[in-house]
C-alpha cells in the first residue's frame, strides 16, 4: 500500500514539474521579444522601471518584465492607453516577480511601476527550484545578487504545487513562513547591521504537527555549518505543547546571538524548552 501511495505521490509531483516546465516554456518564447523592443508605428519607446528596484533583482527577471510589455508590440496601435493596458496584462500574467504592476506611456517611453516579491524561501521539487515570498506566492526560479535566500525541507509534496503567481495553501509551509517572517521582522528591530537570517542555511518542516514523531521538535532550523535550532512547534500552540513562548523563544535566540555574534559553534540552540535558561550549553562536538 504504501508503494502505491509512493507511485501516486510521484506522479502529482512529475504533473508539477510538466506544468512548471510549461511555464517556464513561456518566459523563453518572450526572450525573442527582448532584443526589439518596439511599440510598432509608434516607433522605438525605452522601459524604465519606475521606483526603487532592490539590488538582488536580476537582469532576467528585469528582462522578462520588458519582454512582456513588448509582446504584442507588432500588434499595437497609437493608443497609448491599449499599449499601456496591454502592458499590464502581459506583465501581471507572466512575471509575478512584480505585483500591482502599472503601466503608464509617452511618445517615447513605457514607464512601469509594482511592489516588488522579495523571495524568502527556496523549494527544491525533483529537478526543479522556485521561490516562495512572505505572502506564500510562488515565484519561478532566477538567479539572485546579494539576497539571503532560505531553503525549505520536508514538505507534504502530496499536492500538486501552484504555478509562479499563485498562493501555495499549504500549512507545512505557511508554518514555516510565520516563523520566518517573525524571525524578518526581529532582524529589522534589533540587528538590523547583522541579521541573523543570514546565517539561516534551512528551515524543516518534515515533523509539522509531530506527523512522524510527537515527542520531536516540529520545526528545526540549521545554520550553514549545521547547528540545529530547536523551535519546536508551530506559532500559537506552544501552550498546548508545554512550550516556551513564541516570544521567550525569540528572545532566547536573539539573546543568545547578540551575545556570542554567531550562532555556529554549538551542536544545536534548545528554544522550546520553557526553563529560564537563555539556551542549553552543549561540547561543539
Amino acid at each position: 500500500m504504501s508503494g502505491k501511495s509512493n507511485v501516486i505521490g510521484y506522479a502529482k509531483v512529475a504533473l508539477f514539474v510538466c506544468a512548471f516546465g510549461l511555464v517556464l516554456a513561456g518566459f523563453a518564447f518572450l526572450d525573442g521579444y527582448v532584443k526589439t523592443q518596439t511599440t510598432g508605428s509608434s516607433g522605438n519607446r525605452t522601459i524604465e522601471l519606475v521606483g526603487e528596484v532592490p539590488n538582488w533583482v536580476s537582469e532576467e527577471i528585469k528582462n522578462r518584465i520588458y519582454a512582456a510589455a513588448t509582446a504584442e508590440a507588432n500588434n499595437s496601435t497609437n493608443d497609448d492607453e491599449k499599449i499601456a493596458a496591454s502592458a499590464q496584462r502581459n506583465i501581471a500574467a507572466l512575471v509575478p516577480w512584480l505585483a500591482d504592476a502599472k503601466v503608464q506611456t509617452t511618445n517615447k517611453s513605457i514607464l512601469i511601476t509594482g511592489h516588488w516579491r522579495k523571495p524568502m524561501l527556496l523549494v527544491t521539487a525533483e529537478k526543479n527550484k522556485f521561490f516562495i515570498d512572505a505572502d506564500l506566492v510562488v515565484l519561478d526560479y532566477s538567479p539572485l545578487g546579494n539576497l539571503p535566500v532560505i531553503n525549505i525541507t520536508g514538505l507534504e509534496l502530496s499536492k500538486i504545487p501552484p504555478t509562479p503567481g499563485k498562493v501555495w495553501h499549504g500549512d507545512d509551509l505557511s508554518a514555516a513562513m510565520a516563523v520566518l517572517n517573525r524571525l524578518s521582522r526581529m532582524d529589522i528591530a534589533v540587528s538590523a547591521d547583522k541579521p541573523l537570517l543570514r546565517q539561516i542555511d534551512r528551515i524543516d518542516v518534515a515533523n509539522f504537527e509531530g506527523r512522524k514523531n510527537k515527542r520531536e521538535p516540529h520545526i528545526s532550523l540549521y545554520t550553514k555549518d549545521g547547528t540545529q535550532i530547536i523551535w519546536g512547534a508551530e506559532l500559537g500552540t506552544w501552550q498546548r505543547h508545554l512550550e516556551s513562548p513564541d516570544d521567550d523563544k525569540l528572545a532566547k535566540l536573539y539573546t543568545y546571538y547578540q551575545q556570542y555574534g554567531t550562532l555556529s559553534g554549538v551542536k544545536y540552540i534548545n528554544l522550546r524548552d520553557p526553563q529560564q535558561k537563555i539556551y542549553l550549553p552543549v561540547d561543539k562536538y
